[in-house]
C-alpha cells in the first residue's frame, strides 16, 4: 500500500525553481531515501512532505489524502533535523515526553509507559534524567529520534540527522535506526548527501539532481545498473566511456572509443550512434606490463582477452582492504580497485562485455 505520494510537484522560490514536477511514491513500512548534491532539491522534497512548505504546484498525499495544504500539526509526521533541536532546559526523558504534547501515545500506554518504551529501545534507558548538554552527539541524536517517534507517526522524516557525526559513529547509527525503523514498521522518509549511507540503509533510493529526480530503486540497481551518467558517476566511483557503435547484433555491440574497440552487451543503438557505457573500477582487471596478473578485491585478476587497453598510473590511493588506482589512457582518467599496489606504473586493464551497463 502506498503510505506517501507526490505527484507532479513543483517548488518555487520566486524565480527559483526548487523542484520541477517530482512524482515518487513510498510504500508503507519503506525506508526510502533521498540523496543528492547540495541544492538538489531533497530537504525542499522532505519540507513538503513535513507541511513546512507548500507546493507551488502538484500534489501530496499521505494514504492516497491530498494534504497539500494541511498544517503539519494535523499530518502526524514525525521530524528529525540535522541539528536535533532539542530543549537543553529540559532532561532526556522530558525532552522525549515533549513529542506527546500535542498527541496521545499509543492506545493503551501512558506518557510515562511510551517514554521509558522508546528510550529503552534507543539504548538510553539509563540517561533519562541528564541534561541533553551532557549527551555525546550521537545520543542526542536517538533522544530527537526518540521525540519523533513518541506519538507513533504515520511518517518518520529524517533530514540528514548523521551529517554532523565522525564516520564510525555514523555507521553504528545507521544501523541502529535501520533496526527501529523496522521494528516499529514506520514509512520513512531520509535525505542524505552520503550515497553509501543511502545505500546501506534503503529499502529504495531516489537520486536527485538539479530539482528533478534521475533514478528510483532498490540500491543494488542504482548502483549495478545506473541509467544516467549523473548516477554513474554520483553514487560510488565509476569510468565513464563515450565511442560510436561499430557493429550491433542480437549478441553485441561493439563500440569505438579513442582507437580502441570495445565488445559490449547488445543494445538497441545503431551503427554509426554515439553511446556511453560504465564500468565499476572493481569490475577492471588489472595486470602489470611485464608480470602476472594482480589480484584485485577478492579475486585474481585474469585480464579478458578483449576489452584490453594499456594505462599508465598517476596516483594510487590505499584505502586498507583495496587500493584505487588513478590511471591514464587515451587523455582521460580511468579509475581501478586492486588489493595490492603494483610494482610498475604501466598496467594492462581490461573487463567482461557482461559488466559494462549502457547509460
Amino acid at each position: 500500500m502506498v503510505a506517501l505520494e507526490l505527484d507532479g510537484v513543483r517548488k518555487e522560490y520566486g524565480a527559483t525553481t526548487a523542484l520541477h514536477e517530482v512524482s515518487l511514491s513510498v510504500d508503507e513500512g519503506e525506508f526510502f531515501t533521498l540523496v543528492g548534491p547540495s541544492g538538489c532539491g531533497k530537504t525542499t522534497t522532505l519540507r513538503l512532505v513535513a507541511g513546512l512548505e507548500t507546493p507551488t504546484d502538484g500534489v501530496v498525499r499521505f494514504d492516497g489524502e491530498d494534504v497539500s495544504s494541511t498544517p503539519t500539526e494535523d499530518r502526524n509526521v514525525g521530524v528529525v533535523f540535522q541539528n536535533y533541536a532539542l530543549f537543553p532546559h529540559m532532561t532526556v526523558r522530558e525532552n522525549v515526553a515533549y513529542g506527546l504534547k500535542f498527541d496521545d501515545p499509543p492506545t493503551g500506554m501512558t506518557v510515562d509507559e511510551r517514554v521509558s518504551e522508546l528510550l529503552a529501545m534507543m539504548n538510553l534507558g539509563e540517561m533519562g534524567d541528564r541534561d541533553p548538554d551532557n549527551l555525546s552527539g550521537g545520543q542526542q541524536q536517538r533522544v530527537a529520534l526518540a521525540r519523533a517517534l513518541a506519538p507513533e507517526p504515520d511518517v518518520l522524516l529524517l533530514d540528514e540527522p548523521m551529517s554532523a557525526l565522525d564516520a564510525r559513529l555514523r555507521e553504528q547509527l545507521r544501523r541502529s535506526v535501520k533496526r527501529v525503523q523496522k521494528e516499529l514498521n514506520v514509512t520513512t522518509l531520509y535525505v542524505t548527501h552520503d550515497q553509501e549511507e543511502a545505500l546501506a540503509v534503503s529499502d529504495r533510493v531516489a537520486v536527485m539532481n538539479g530539482g528533478r529526480v534521475e533514478q528510483v530503486g532498490t540500491p543494488q540497481d542504482i548502483y549495478r545498473r545506473p541509467e544516467t551518467e549523473f548516477v554513474a558517476t554520483f553514487v560510488g566511483d565509476n569510468n565513464v566511456f563515450s565511442g560510436a557503435v561499430l557493429d550491433a547484433t542480437d549478441e553485441k555491440t561493439v563500440v569505438r572509443v579513442a582507437d580502441t574497440s570495445f565488445e559490449l552487451p547488445p543494445t538497441d543503438a545503431d551503427v554509426g550512434e554515439t553511446v556511453q557505457f560504465c564500468v565499476r573500477p572493481e569490475h577492471l582487471s588489472a595486470a602489470t606490463m611485464t608480470e602476472a596478473p594482480t589480484e584485485t578485491a577478492g579475486e585474481t585478476a585474469t585480464v579478458p582477452k578483449t576489452n584490453r587497453l594499456t594505462a599508465t598510473v598517476e596516483t594510487t590511493e590505499f584505502l586498507g582492504d583495496v587500493t584505487r588506482l588513478h590511471c591514464r589512457w587515451a587523455g582521460r582518467s580511468v579509475v581501478v580497485r586492486v588489493a595490492a599496489v603494483p610494482e610498475r606504473d604501466r598496467l594492462e586493464l581490461g573487463f567482461d562485455p557482461g559488466v559494462a551497463t549502457f547509460l
